[in-house]
């Protein structure tokens, strides 16, 4: 995917513990972690209980379902909270592609809700930085 669209949330996450099972057609993990959020549309922090569940069967794309909620601000400057669960897939090389979908109680990041969003995952230290784009 191009990063042609308009990028409306930037969250930088903080990974706090990983539980992993390995079997014996695959390993399940679930990563879980908080972090922060300092963008123009919304500023705030990730609230306890953000997990990312990840799955790897064989040789297929590593398979990952996330879902945090967000707390802070809107671009308004209003208290406001954003969920998110953001689904996507690892492949070769570490490319990545997701498909965030949103509900928010922000009246202004309501657009969130309906926009056709795709997102990107960059490693930084400790963590991810997750980059949300509209179009």
């Amino acid at each position: 995917m191009s990063n042609a669209g308009t990028e409306v949330l930037t969250i930088n996450v903080r990974i706090t513990g990983v539980n992993e099972v390995k079997g014996h057609t695959g390993t399940a993990r679930m990563i879980l972690f908080d972090g922060t959020v300092d963008c123009d549309n919304f500023k705030g922090k990730i609230l306890p209980g953000g997990v990312d569940t990840q799955k790897e069967l064989g040789d297929e794309p590593t398979l990952l379902s996330a879902r945090y909620i967000l707390e802070g601000t809107d671009k308004e400057g209003n208290p406001s909270h954003i969920f998110i669960e953001n689904n996507g897939q690892f492949r070769e090389g570490g490319e990545n592609t997701t498909t965030p979908k949103v509900i928010t109680d922000s009246q202004a990041l309501a657009f969130l809700e309906t926009a056709d969003l795709y997102g990107t995952i960059e490693g930084i230290e400790g963590g991810v930085r997750i980059h949300i784009f509209e179009g």
